[in-house]
């Protein structure tokens, strides 16, 4: 079956458009205003959405600690995108995740954000719950986005990496993985990317299984997929494909917990702003224009 809804995964730290990021000489035509507001990954999640600025958006703050305060970071982001039809959905609870209010509310949204914070979080609150199986409902069968930005990111595909640090990520056992919400199969994804170094867990997990696709986000990154296989990059930073299905090599079976790993053979893509990557062909399309700031 055909998916009609789009997912838009980010790295986490994009641009909000916040006015003291701004530089005070910008003027109104100027290049940083226009990064800011019509080419930004928040300018397009609304441009992409079935409403534009009059789509209901729903803030949903389960992966953070500061609930309130990430929710009104992102509502006010919106709204100075003329997106003022935005709510905030605490769900800090299981019992939450099936309340009757809660799940009417997602089912009048256009769009769903999940925010950063701790995937792990999210998907033990969110996972198995009605308010879940409405979001892959929603995705699946309607003009609807699920957004997600960092840990919402990292939690959409059925394979998500939870723990492991960059600097032990090549030693067999320390990146460890378990099931995300499940809008997208057959890949991992990882957020901050380049930042915090994160190539290592990417490597591990696709050595271990070699069938899935990592999928590296830098901060200020986004991939939007449609029909559950074009992936398009929308945003400034760069994103990293990971494709162990050549691999040669490796000694991962012959190792134990804590040695070091070799991999002979992984192909990587790098991705910038309007490369298409196909997922059901595993191919990249560069995109070689000379209008990419235009």
């Amino acid at each position: 079956m055909a998916i009609k809804g789009k997912l838009i995964i980010v790295g986490g730290a994009e641009d909000k458009g916040r006015p003291q990021d701004v530089p005070k000489n910008a003027g109104d035509n100027d290049t940083a205003v226009d990064e800011y507001y019509e080419k930004g990954i928040l300018h397009r999640i609304v441009q992409e959405s079935v409403k534009k600025e009059k789509s209901r958006i729903e803030i949903v703050t389960t992966a953070s600690t500061l609930p309130k305060e990430i929710g009104k970071d992102y509502k006010e982001a919106f709204g100075r995108l003329n997106a003022k039809n935005t709510g905030i959905l605490e769900i800090e609870n299981r019992e939450q995740a099936g309340d009757e209010q809660i799940l009417k509310r997602l089912e009048k949204a256009d769009v769903v954000m999940i925010t950063g914070g701790d995937q792990l979080r999210l998907t033990s609150i969110l996972g198995g719950t009605p308010f879940l199986s409405l979001l892959q409902e929603k995705y699946q069968k309607e003009d609807f986005i699920y957004a997600g930005s960092s840990a919402g990111a990292a939690a959409a595909s059925n394979n998500m990496v939870f723990q492991g640090t960059s600097d032990l990520a090549l030693y067999k056992g320390k990146v460890r993985l378990t099931s995300g919400l499940g809008m997208i199969n057959d890949v991992v994804i990882d957020t901050h990317f380049i930042t915090r170094g994160r190539i290592g867990r990417l490597l591990q997990a696709v050595v271990a299984n070699p069938r899935i696709i990592g999928i590296g986000l830098e901060e200020n990154a986004a991939l939007m997929v449609t029909n559950g296989t074009k992936m398009e990059a929308i945003g400034p930073g760069m994103s990293i494909i990971v494709d162990g299905r050549g691999i040669v090599d490796s000694n991962f079976n012959d190792i134990d917990d804590g040695q070091s790993i070799s991999i002979e053979n992984v192909t990587l893509h790098v991705m910038s702003k309007y490369d298409i990557y196909h997922l059901d062909r595993f191919k990249l399309n560069i995109d070689h224009s000379n209008n990419r700031d235009e």
